[in-house]
């Protein structure tokens, strides 16, 4: 549902923020690209069911380029799932250095940011809940919290 109002999600506490994606660089090589693309959401339903994993949420964009965001409690809580060897992304990622590796067909990438309390700021006008606001308490973007400036010193 869309929220007309402008609204600020504050969020209590160190969370990390994943980017992750893959590039398809050879199109017509379908046998390498597709199995890549089958895993996320793999993985995705499995951290969606077990949020002791830490795993918060997460929005994709899809194109010969993807890019996902995610948002985790902690660092070391992503880093546990990245190894675990029970857990879907282990084996997704031996199977992409095994068929793949470093053929140039696929492209992997990913960048992580842990945020700490008070360095980070958002605004969302005209939109459904949506990245950090759906997983933060929403709040009325009035007062000191009108301005990048003012949430960023936590108004």
């Amino acid at each position: 549902m869309m929220n007309k109002a402008r609204v600020t999600a504050r969020f209590e506490g160190d969370f990390v923020v994943f980017l992750i994606g893959m590039r398809i660089n050879a199109p017509l090589k379908v046998h390498k690209w597709l199995p890549v693309t089958a895993a996320m959401p793999r993985m995705i339903k499995e951290l969606s069911r077990q949020p002791e994993l830490g795993f918060l949420h997460a929005e994709m964009w899809l194109g010969r380029t993807t890019i996902m965001v995610q948002y985790w409690r902690s660092r070391e809580q992503l880093l546990a799932y990245a190894k675990d060897r029970k857990a879907a992304h282990l084996p997704a990622w031996q199977a992409f250095n095994k068929a793949i590796g470093t053929d140039g067909s696929v492209g992997i990438w990913h960048e992580t940011y842990m945020v700490s309390p008070g360095r980070h700021e958002n605004i969302y006008v005209n939109m459904p809940p949506f990245g950090l606001g759906k997983v933060g308490v929403l709040q009325p973007a009035t007062g000191g919290r009108q301005s990048a400036a003012g949430r960023l010193r936590g108004d």
